[in-house]
């Protein structure tokens, strides 16, 4: 399994780590809505499943091009 070592709800900070991403990049992810997330006030509640379809491209749509 990817990511063994993260727990199940990761963070900004877990993201860059696990993508090799600068944060601006994760927060854009996040604002396009290409991470599931949900926004609690100014915080992101991730779960690690959804950066797992994201780095194997299970939420890729191939019909219009977009996750």
């Amino acid at each position: 399994m990817m990511f063994q070592k993260y727990p199940d709800i990761v963070s900004v900070d877990d993201i860059t780590k696990m993508l090799n991403l600068g944060k601006s990049s994760v927060y854009a992810l996040l604002q396009t809505n290409q991470l599931r997330h949900i926004k609690v006030g100014r915080k992101y509640i991730i779960p690690k499943k959804s950066v797992i379809d994201f780095a194997t491209g299970a939420c890729y749509n191939e019909s219009n091009n977009q996750w």
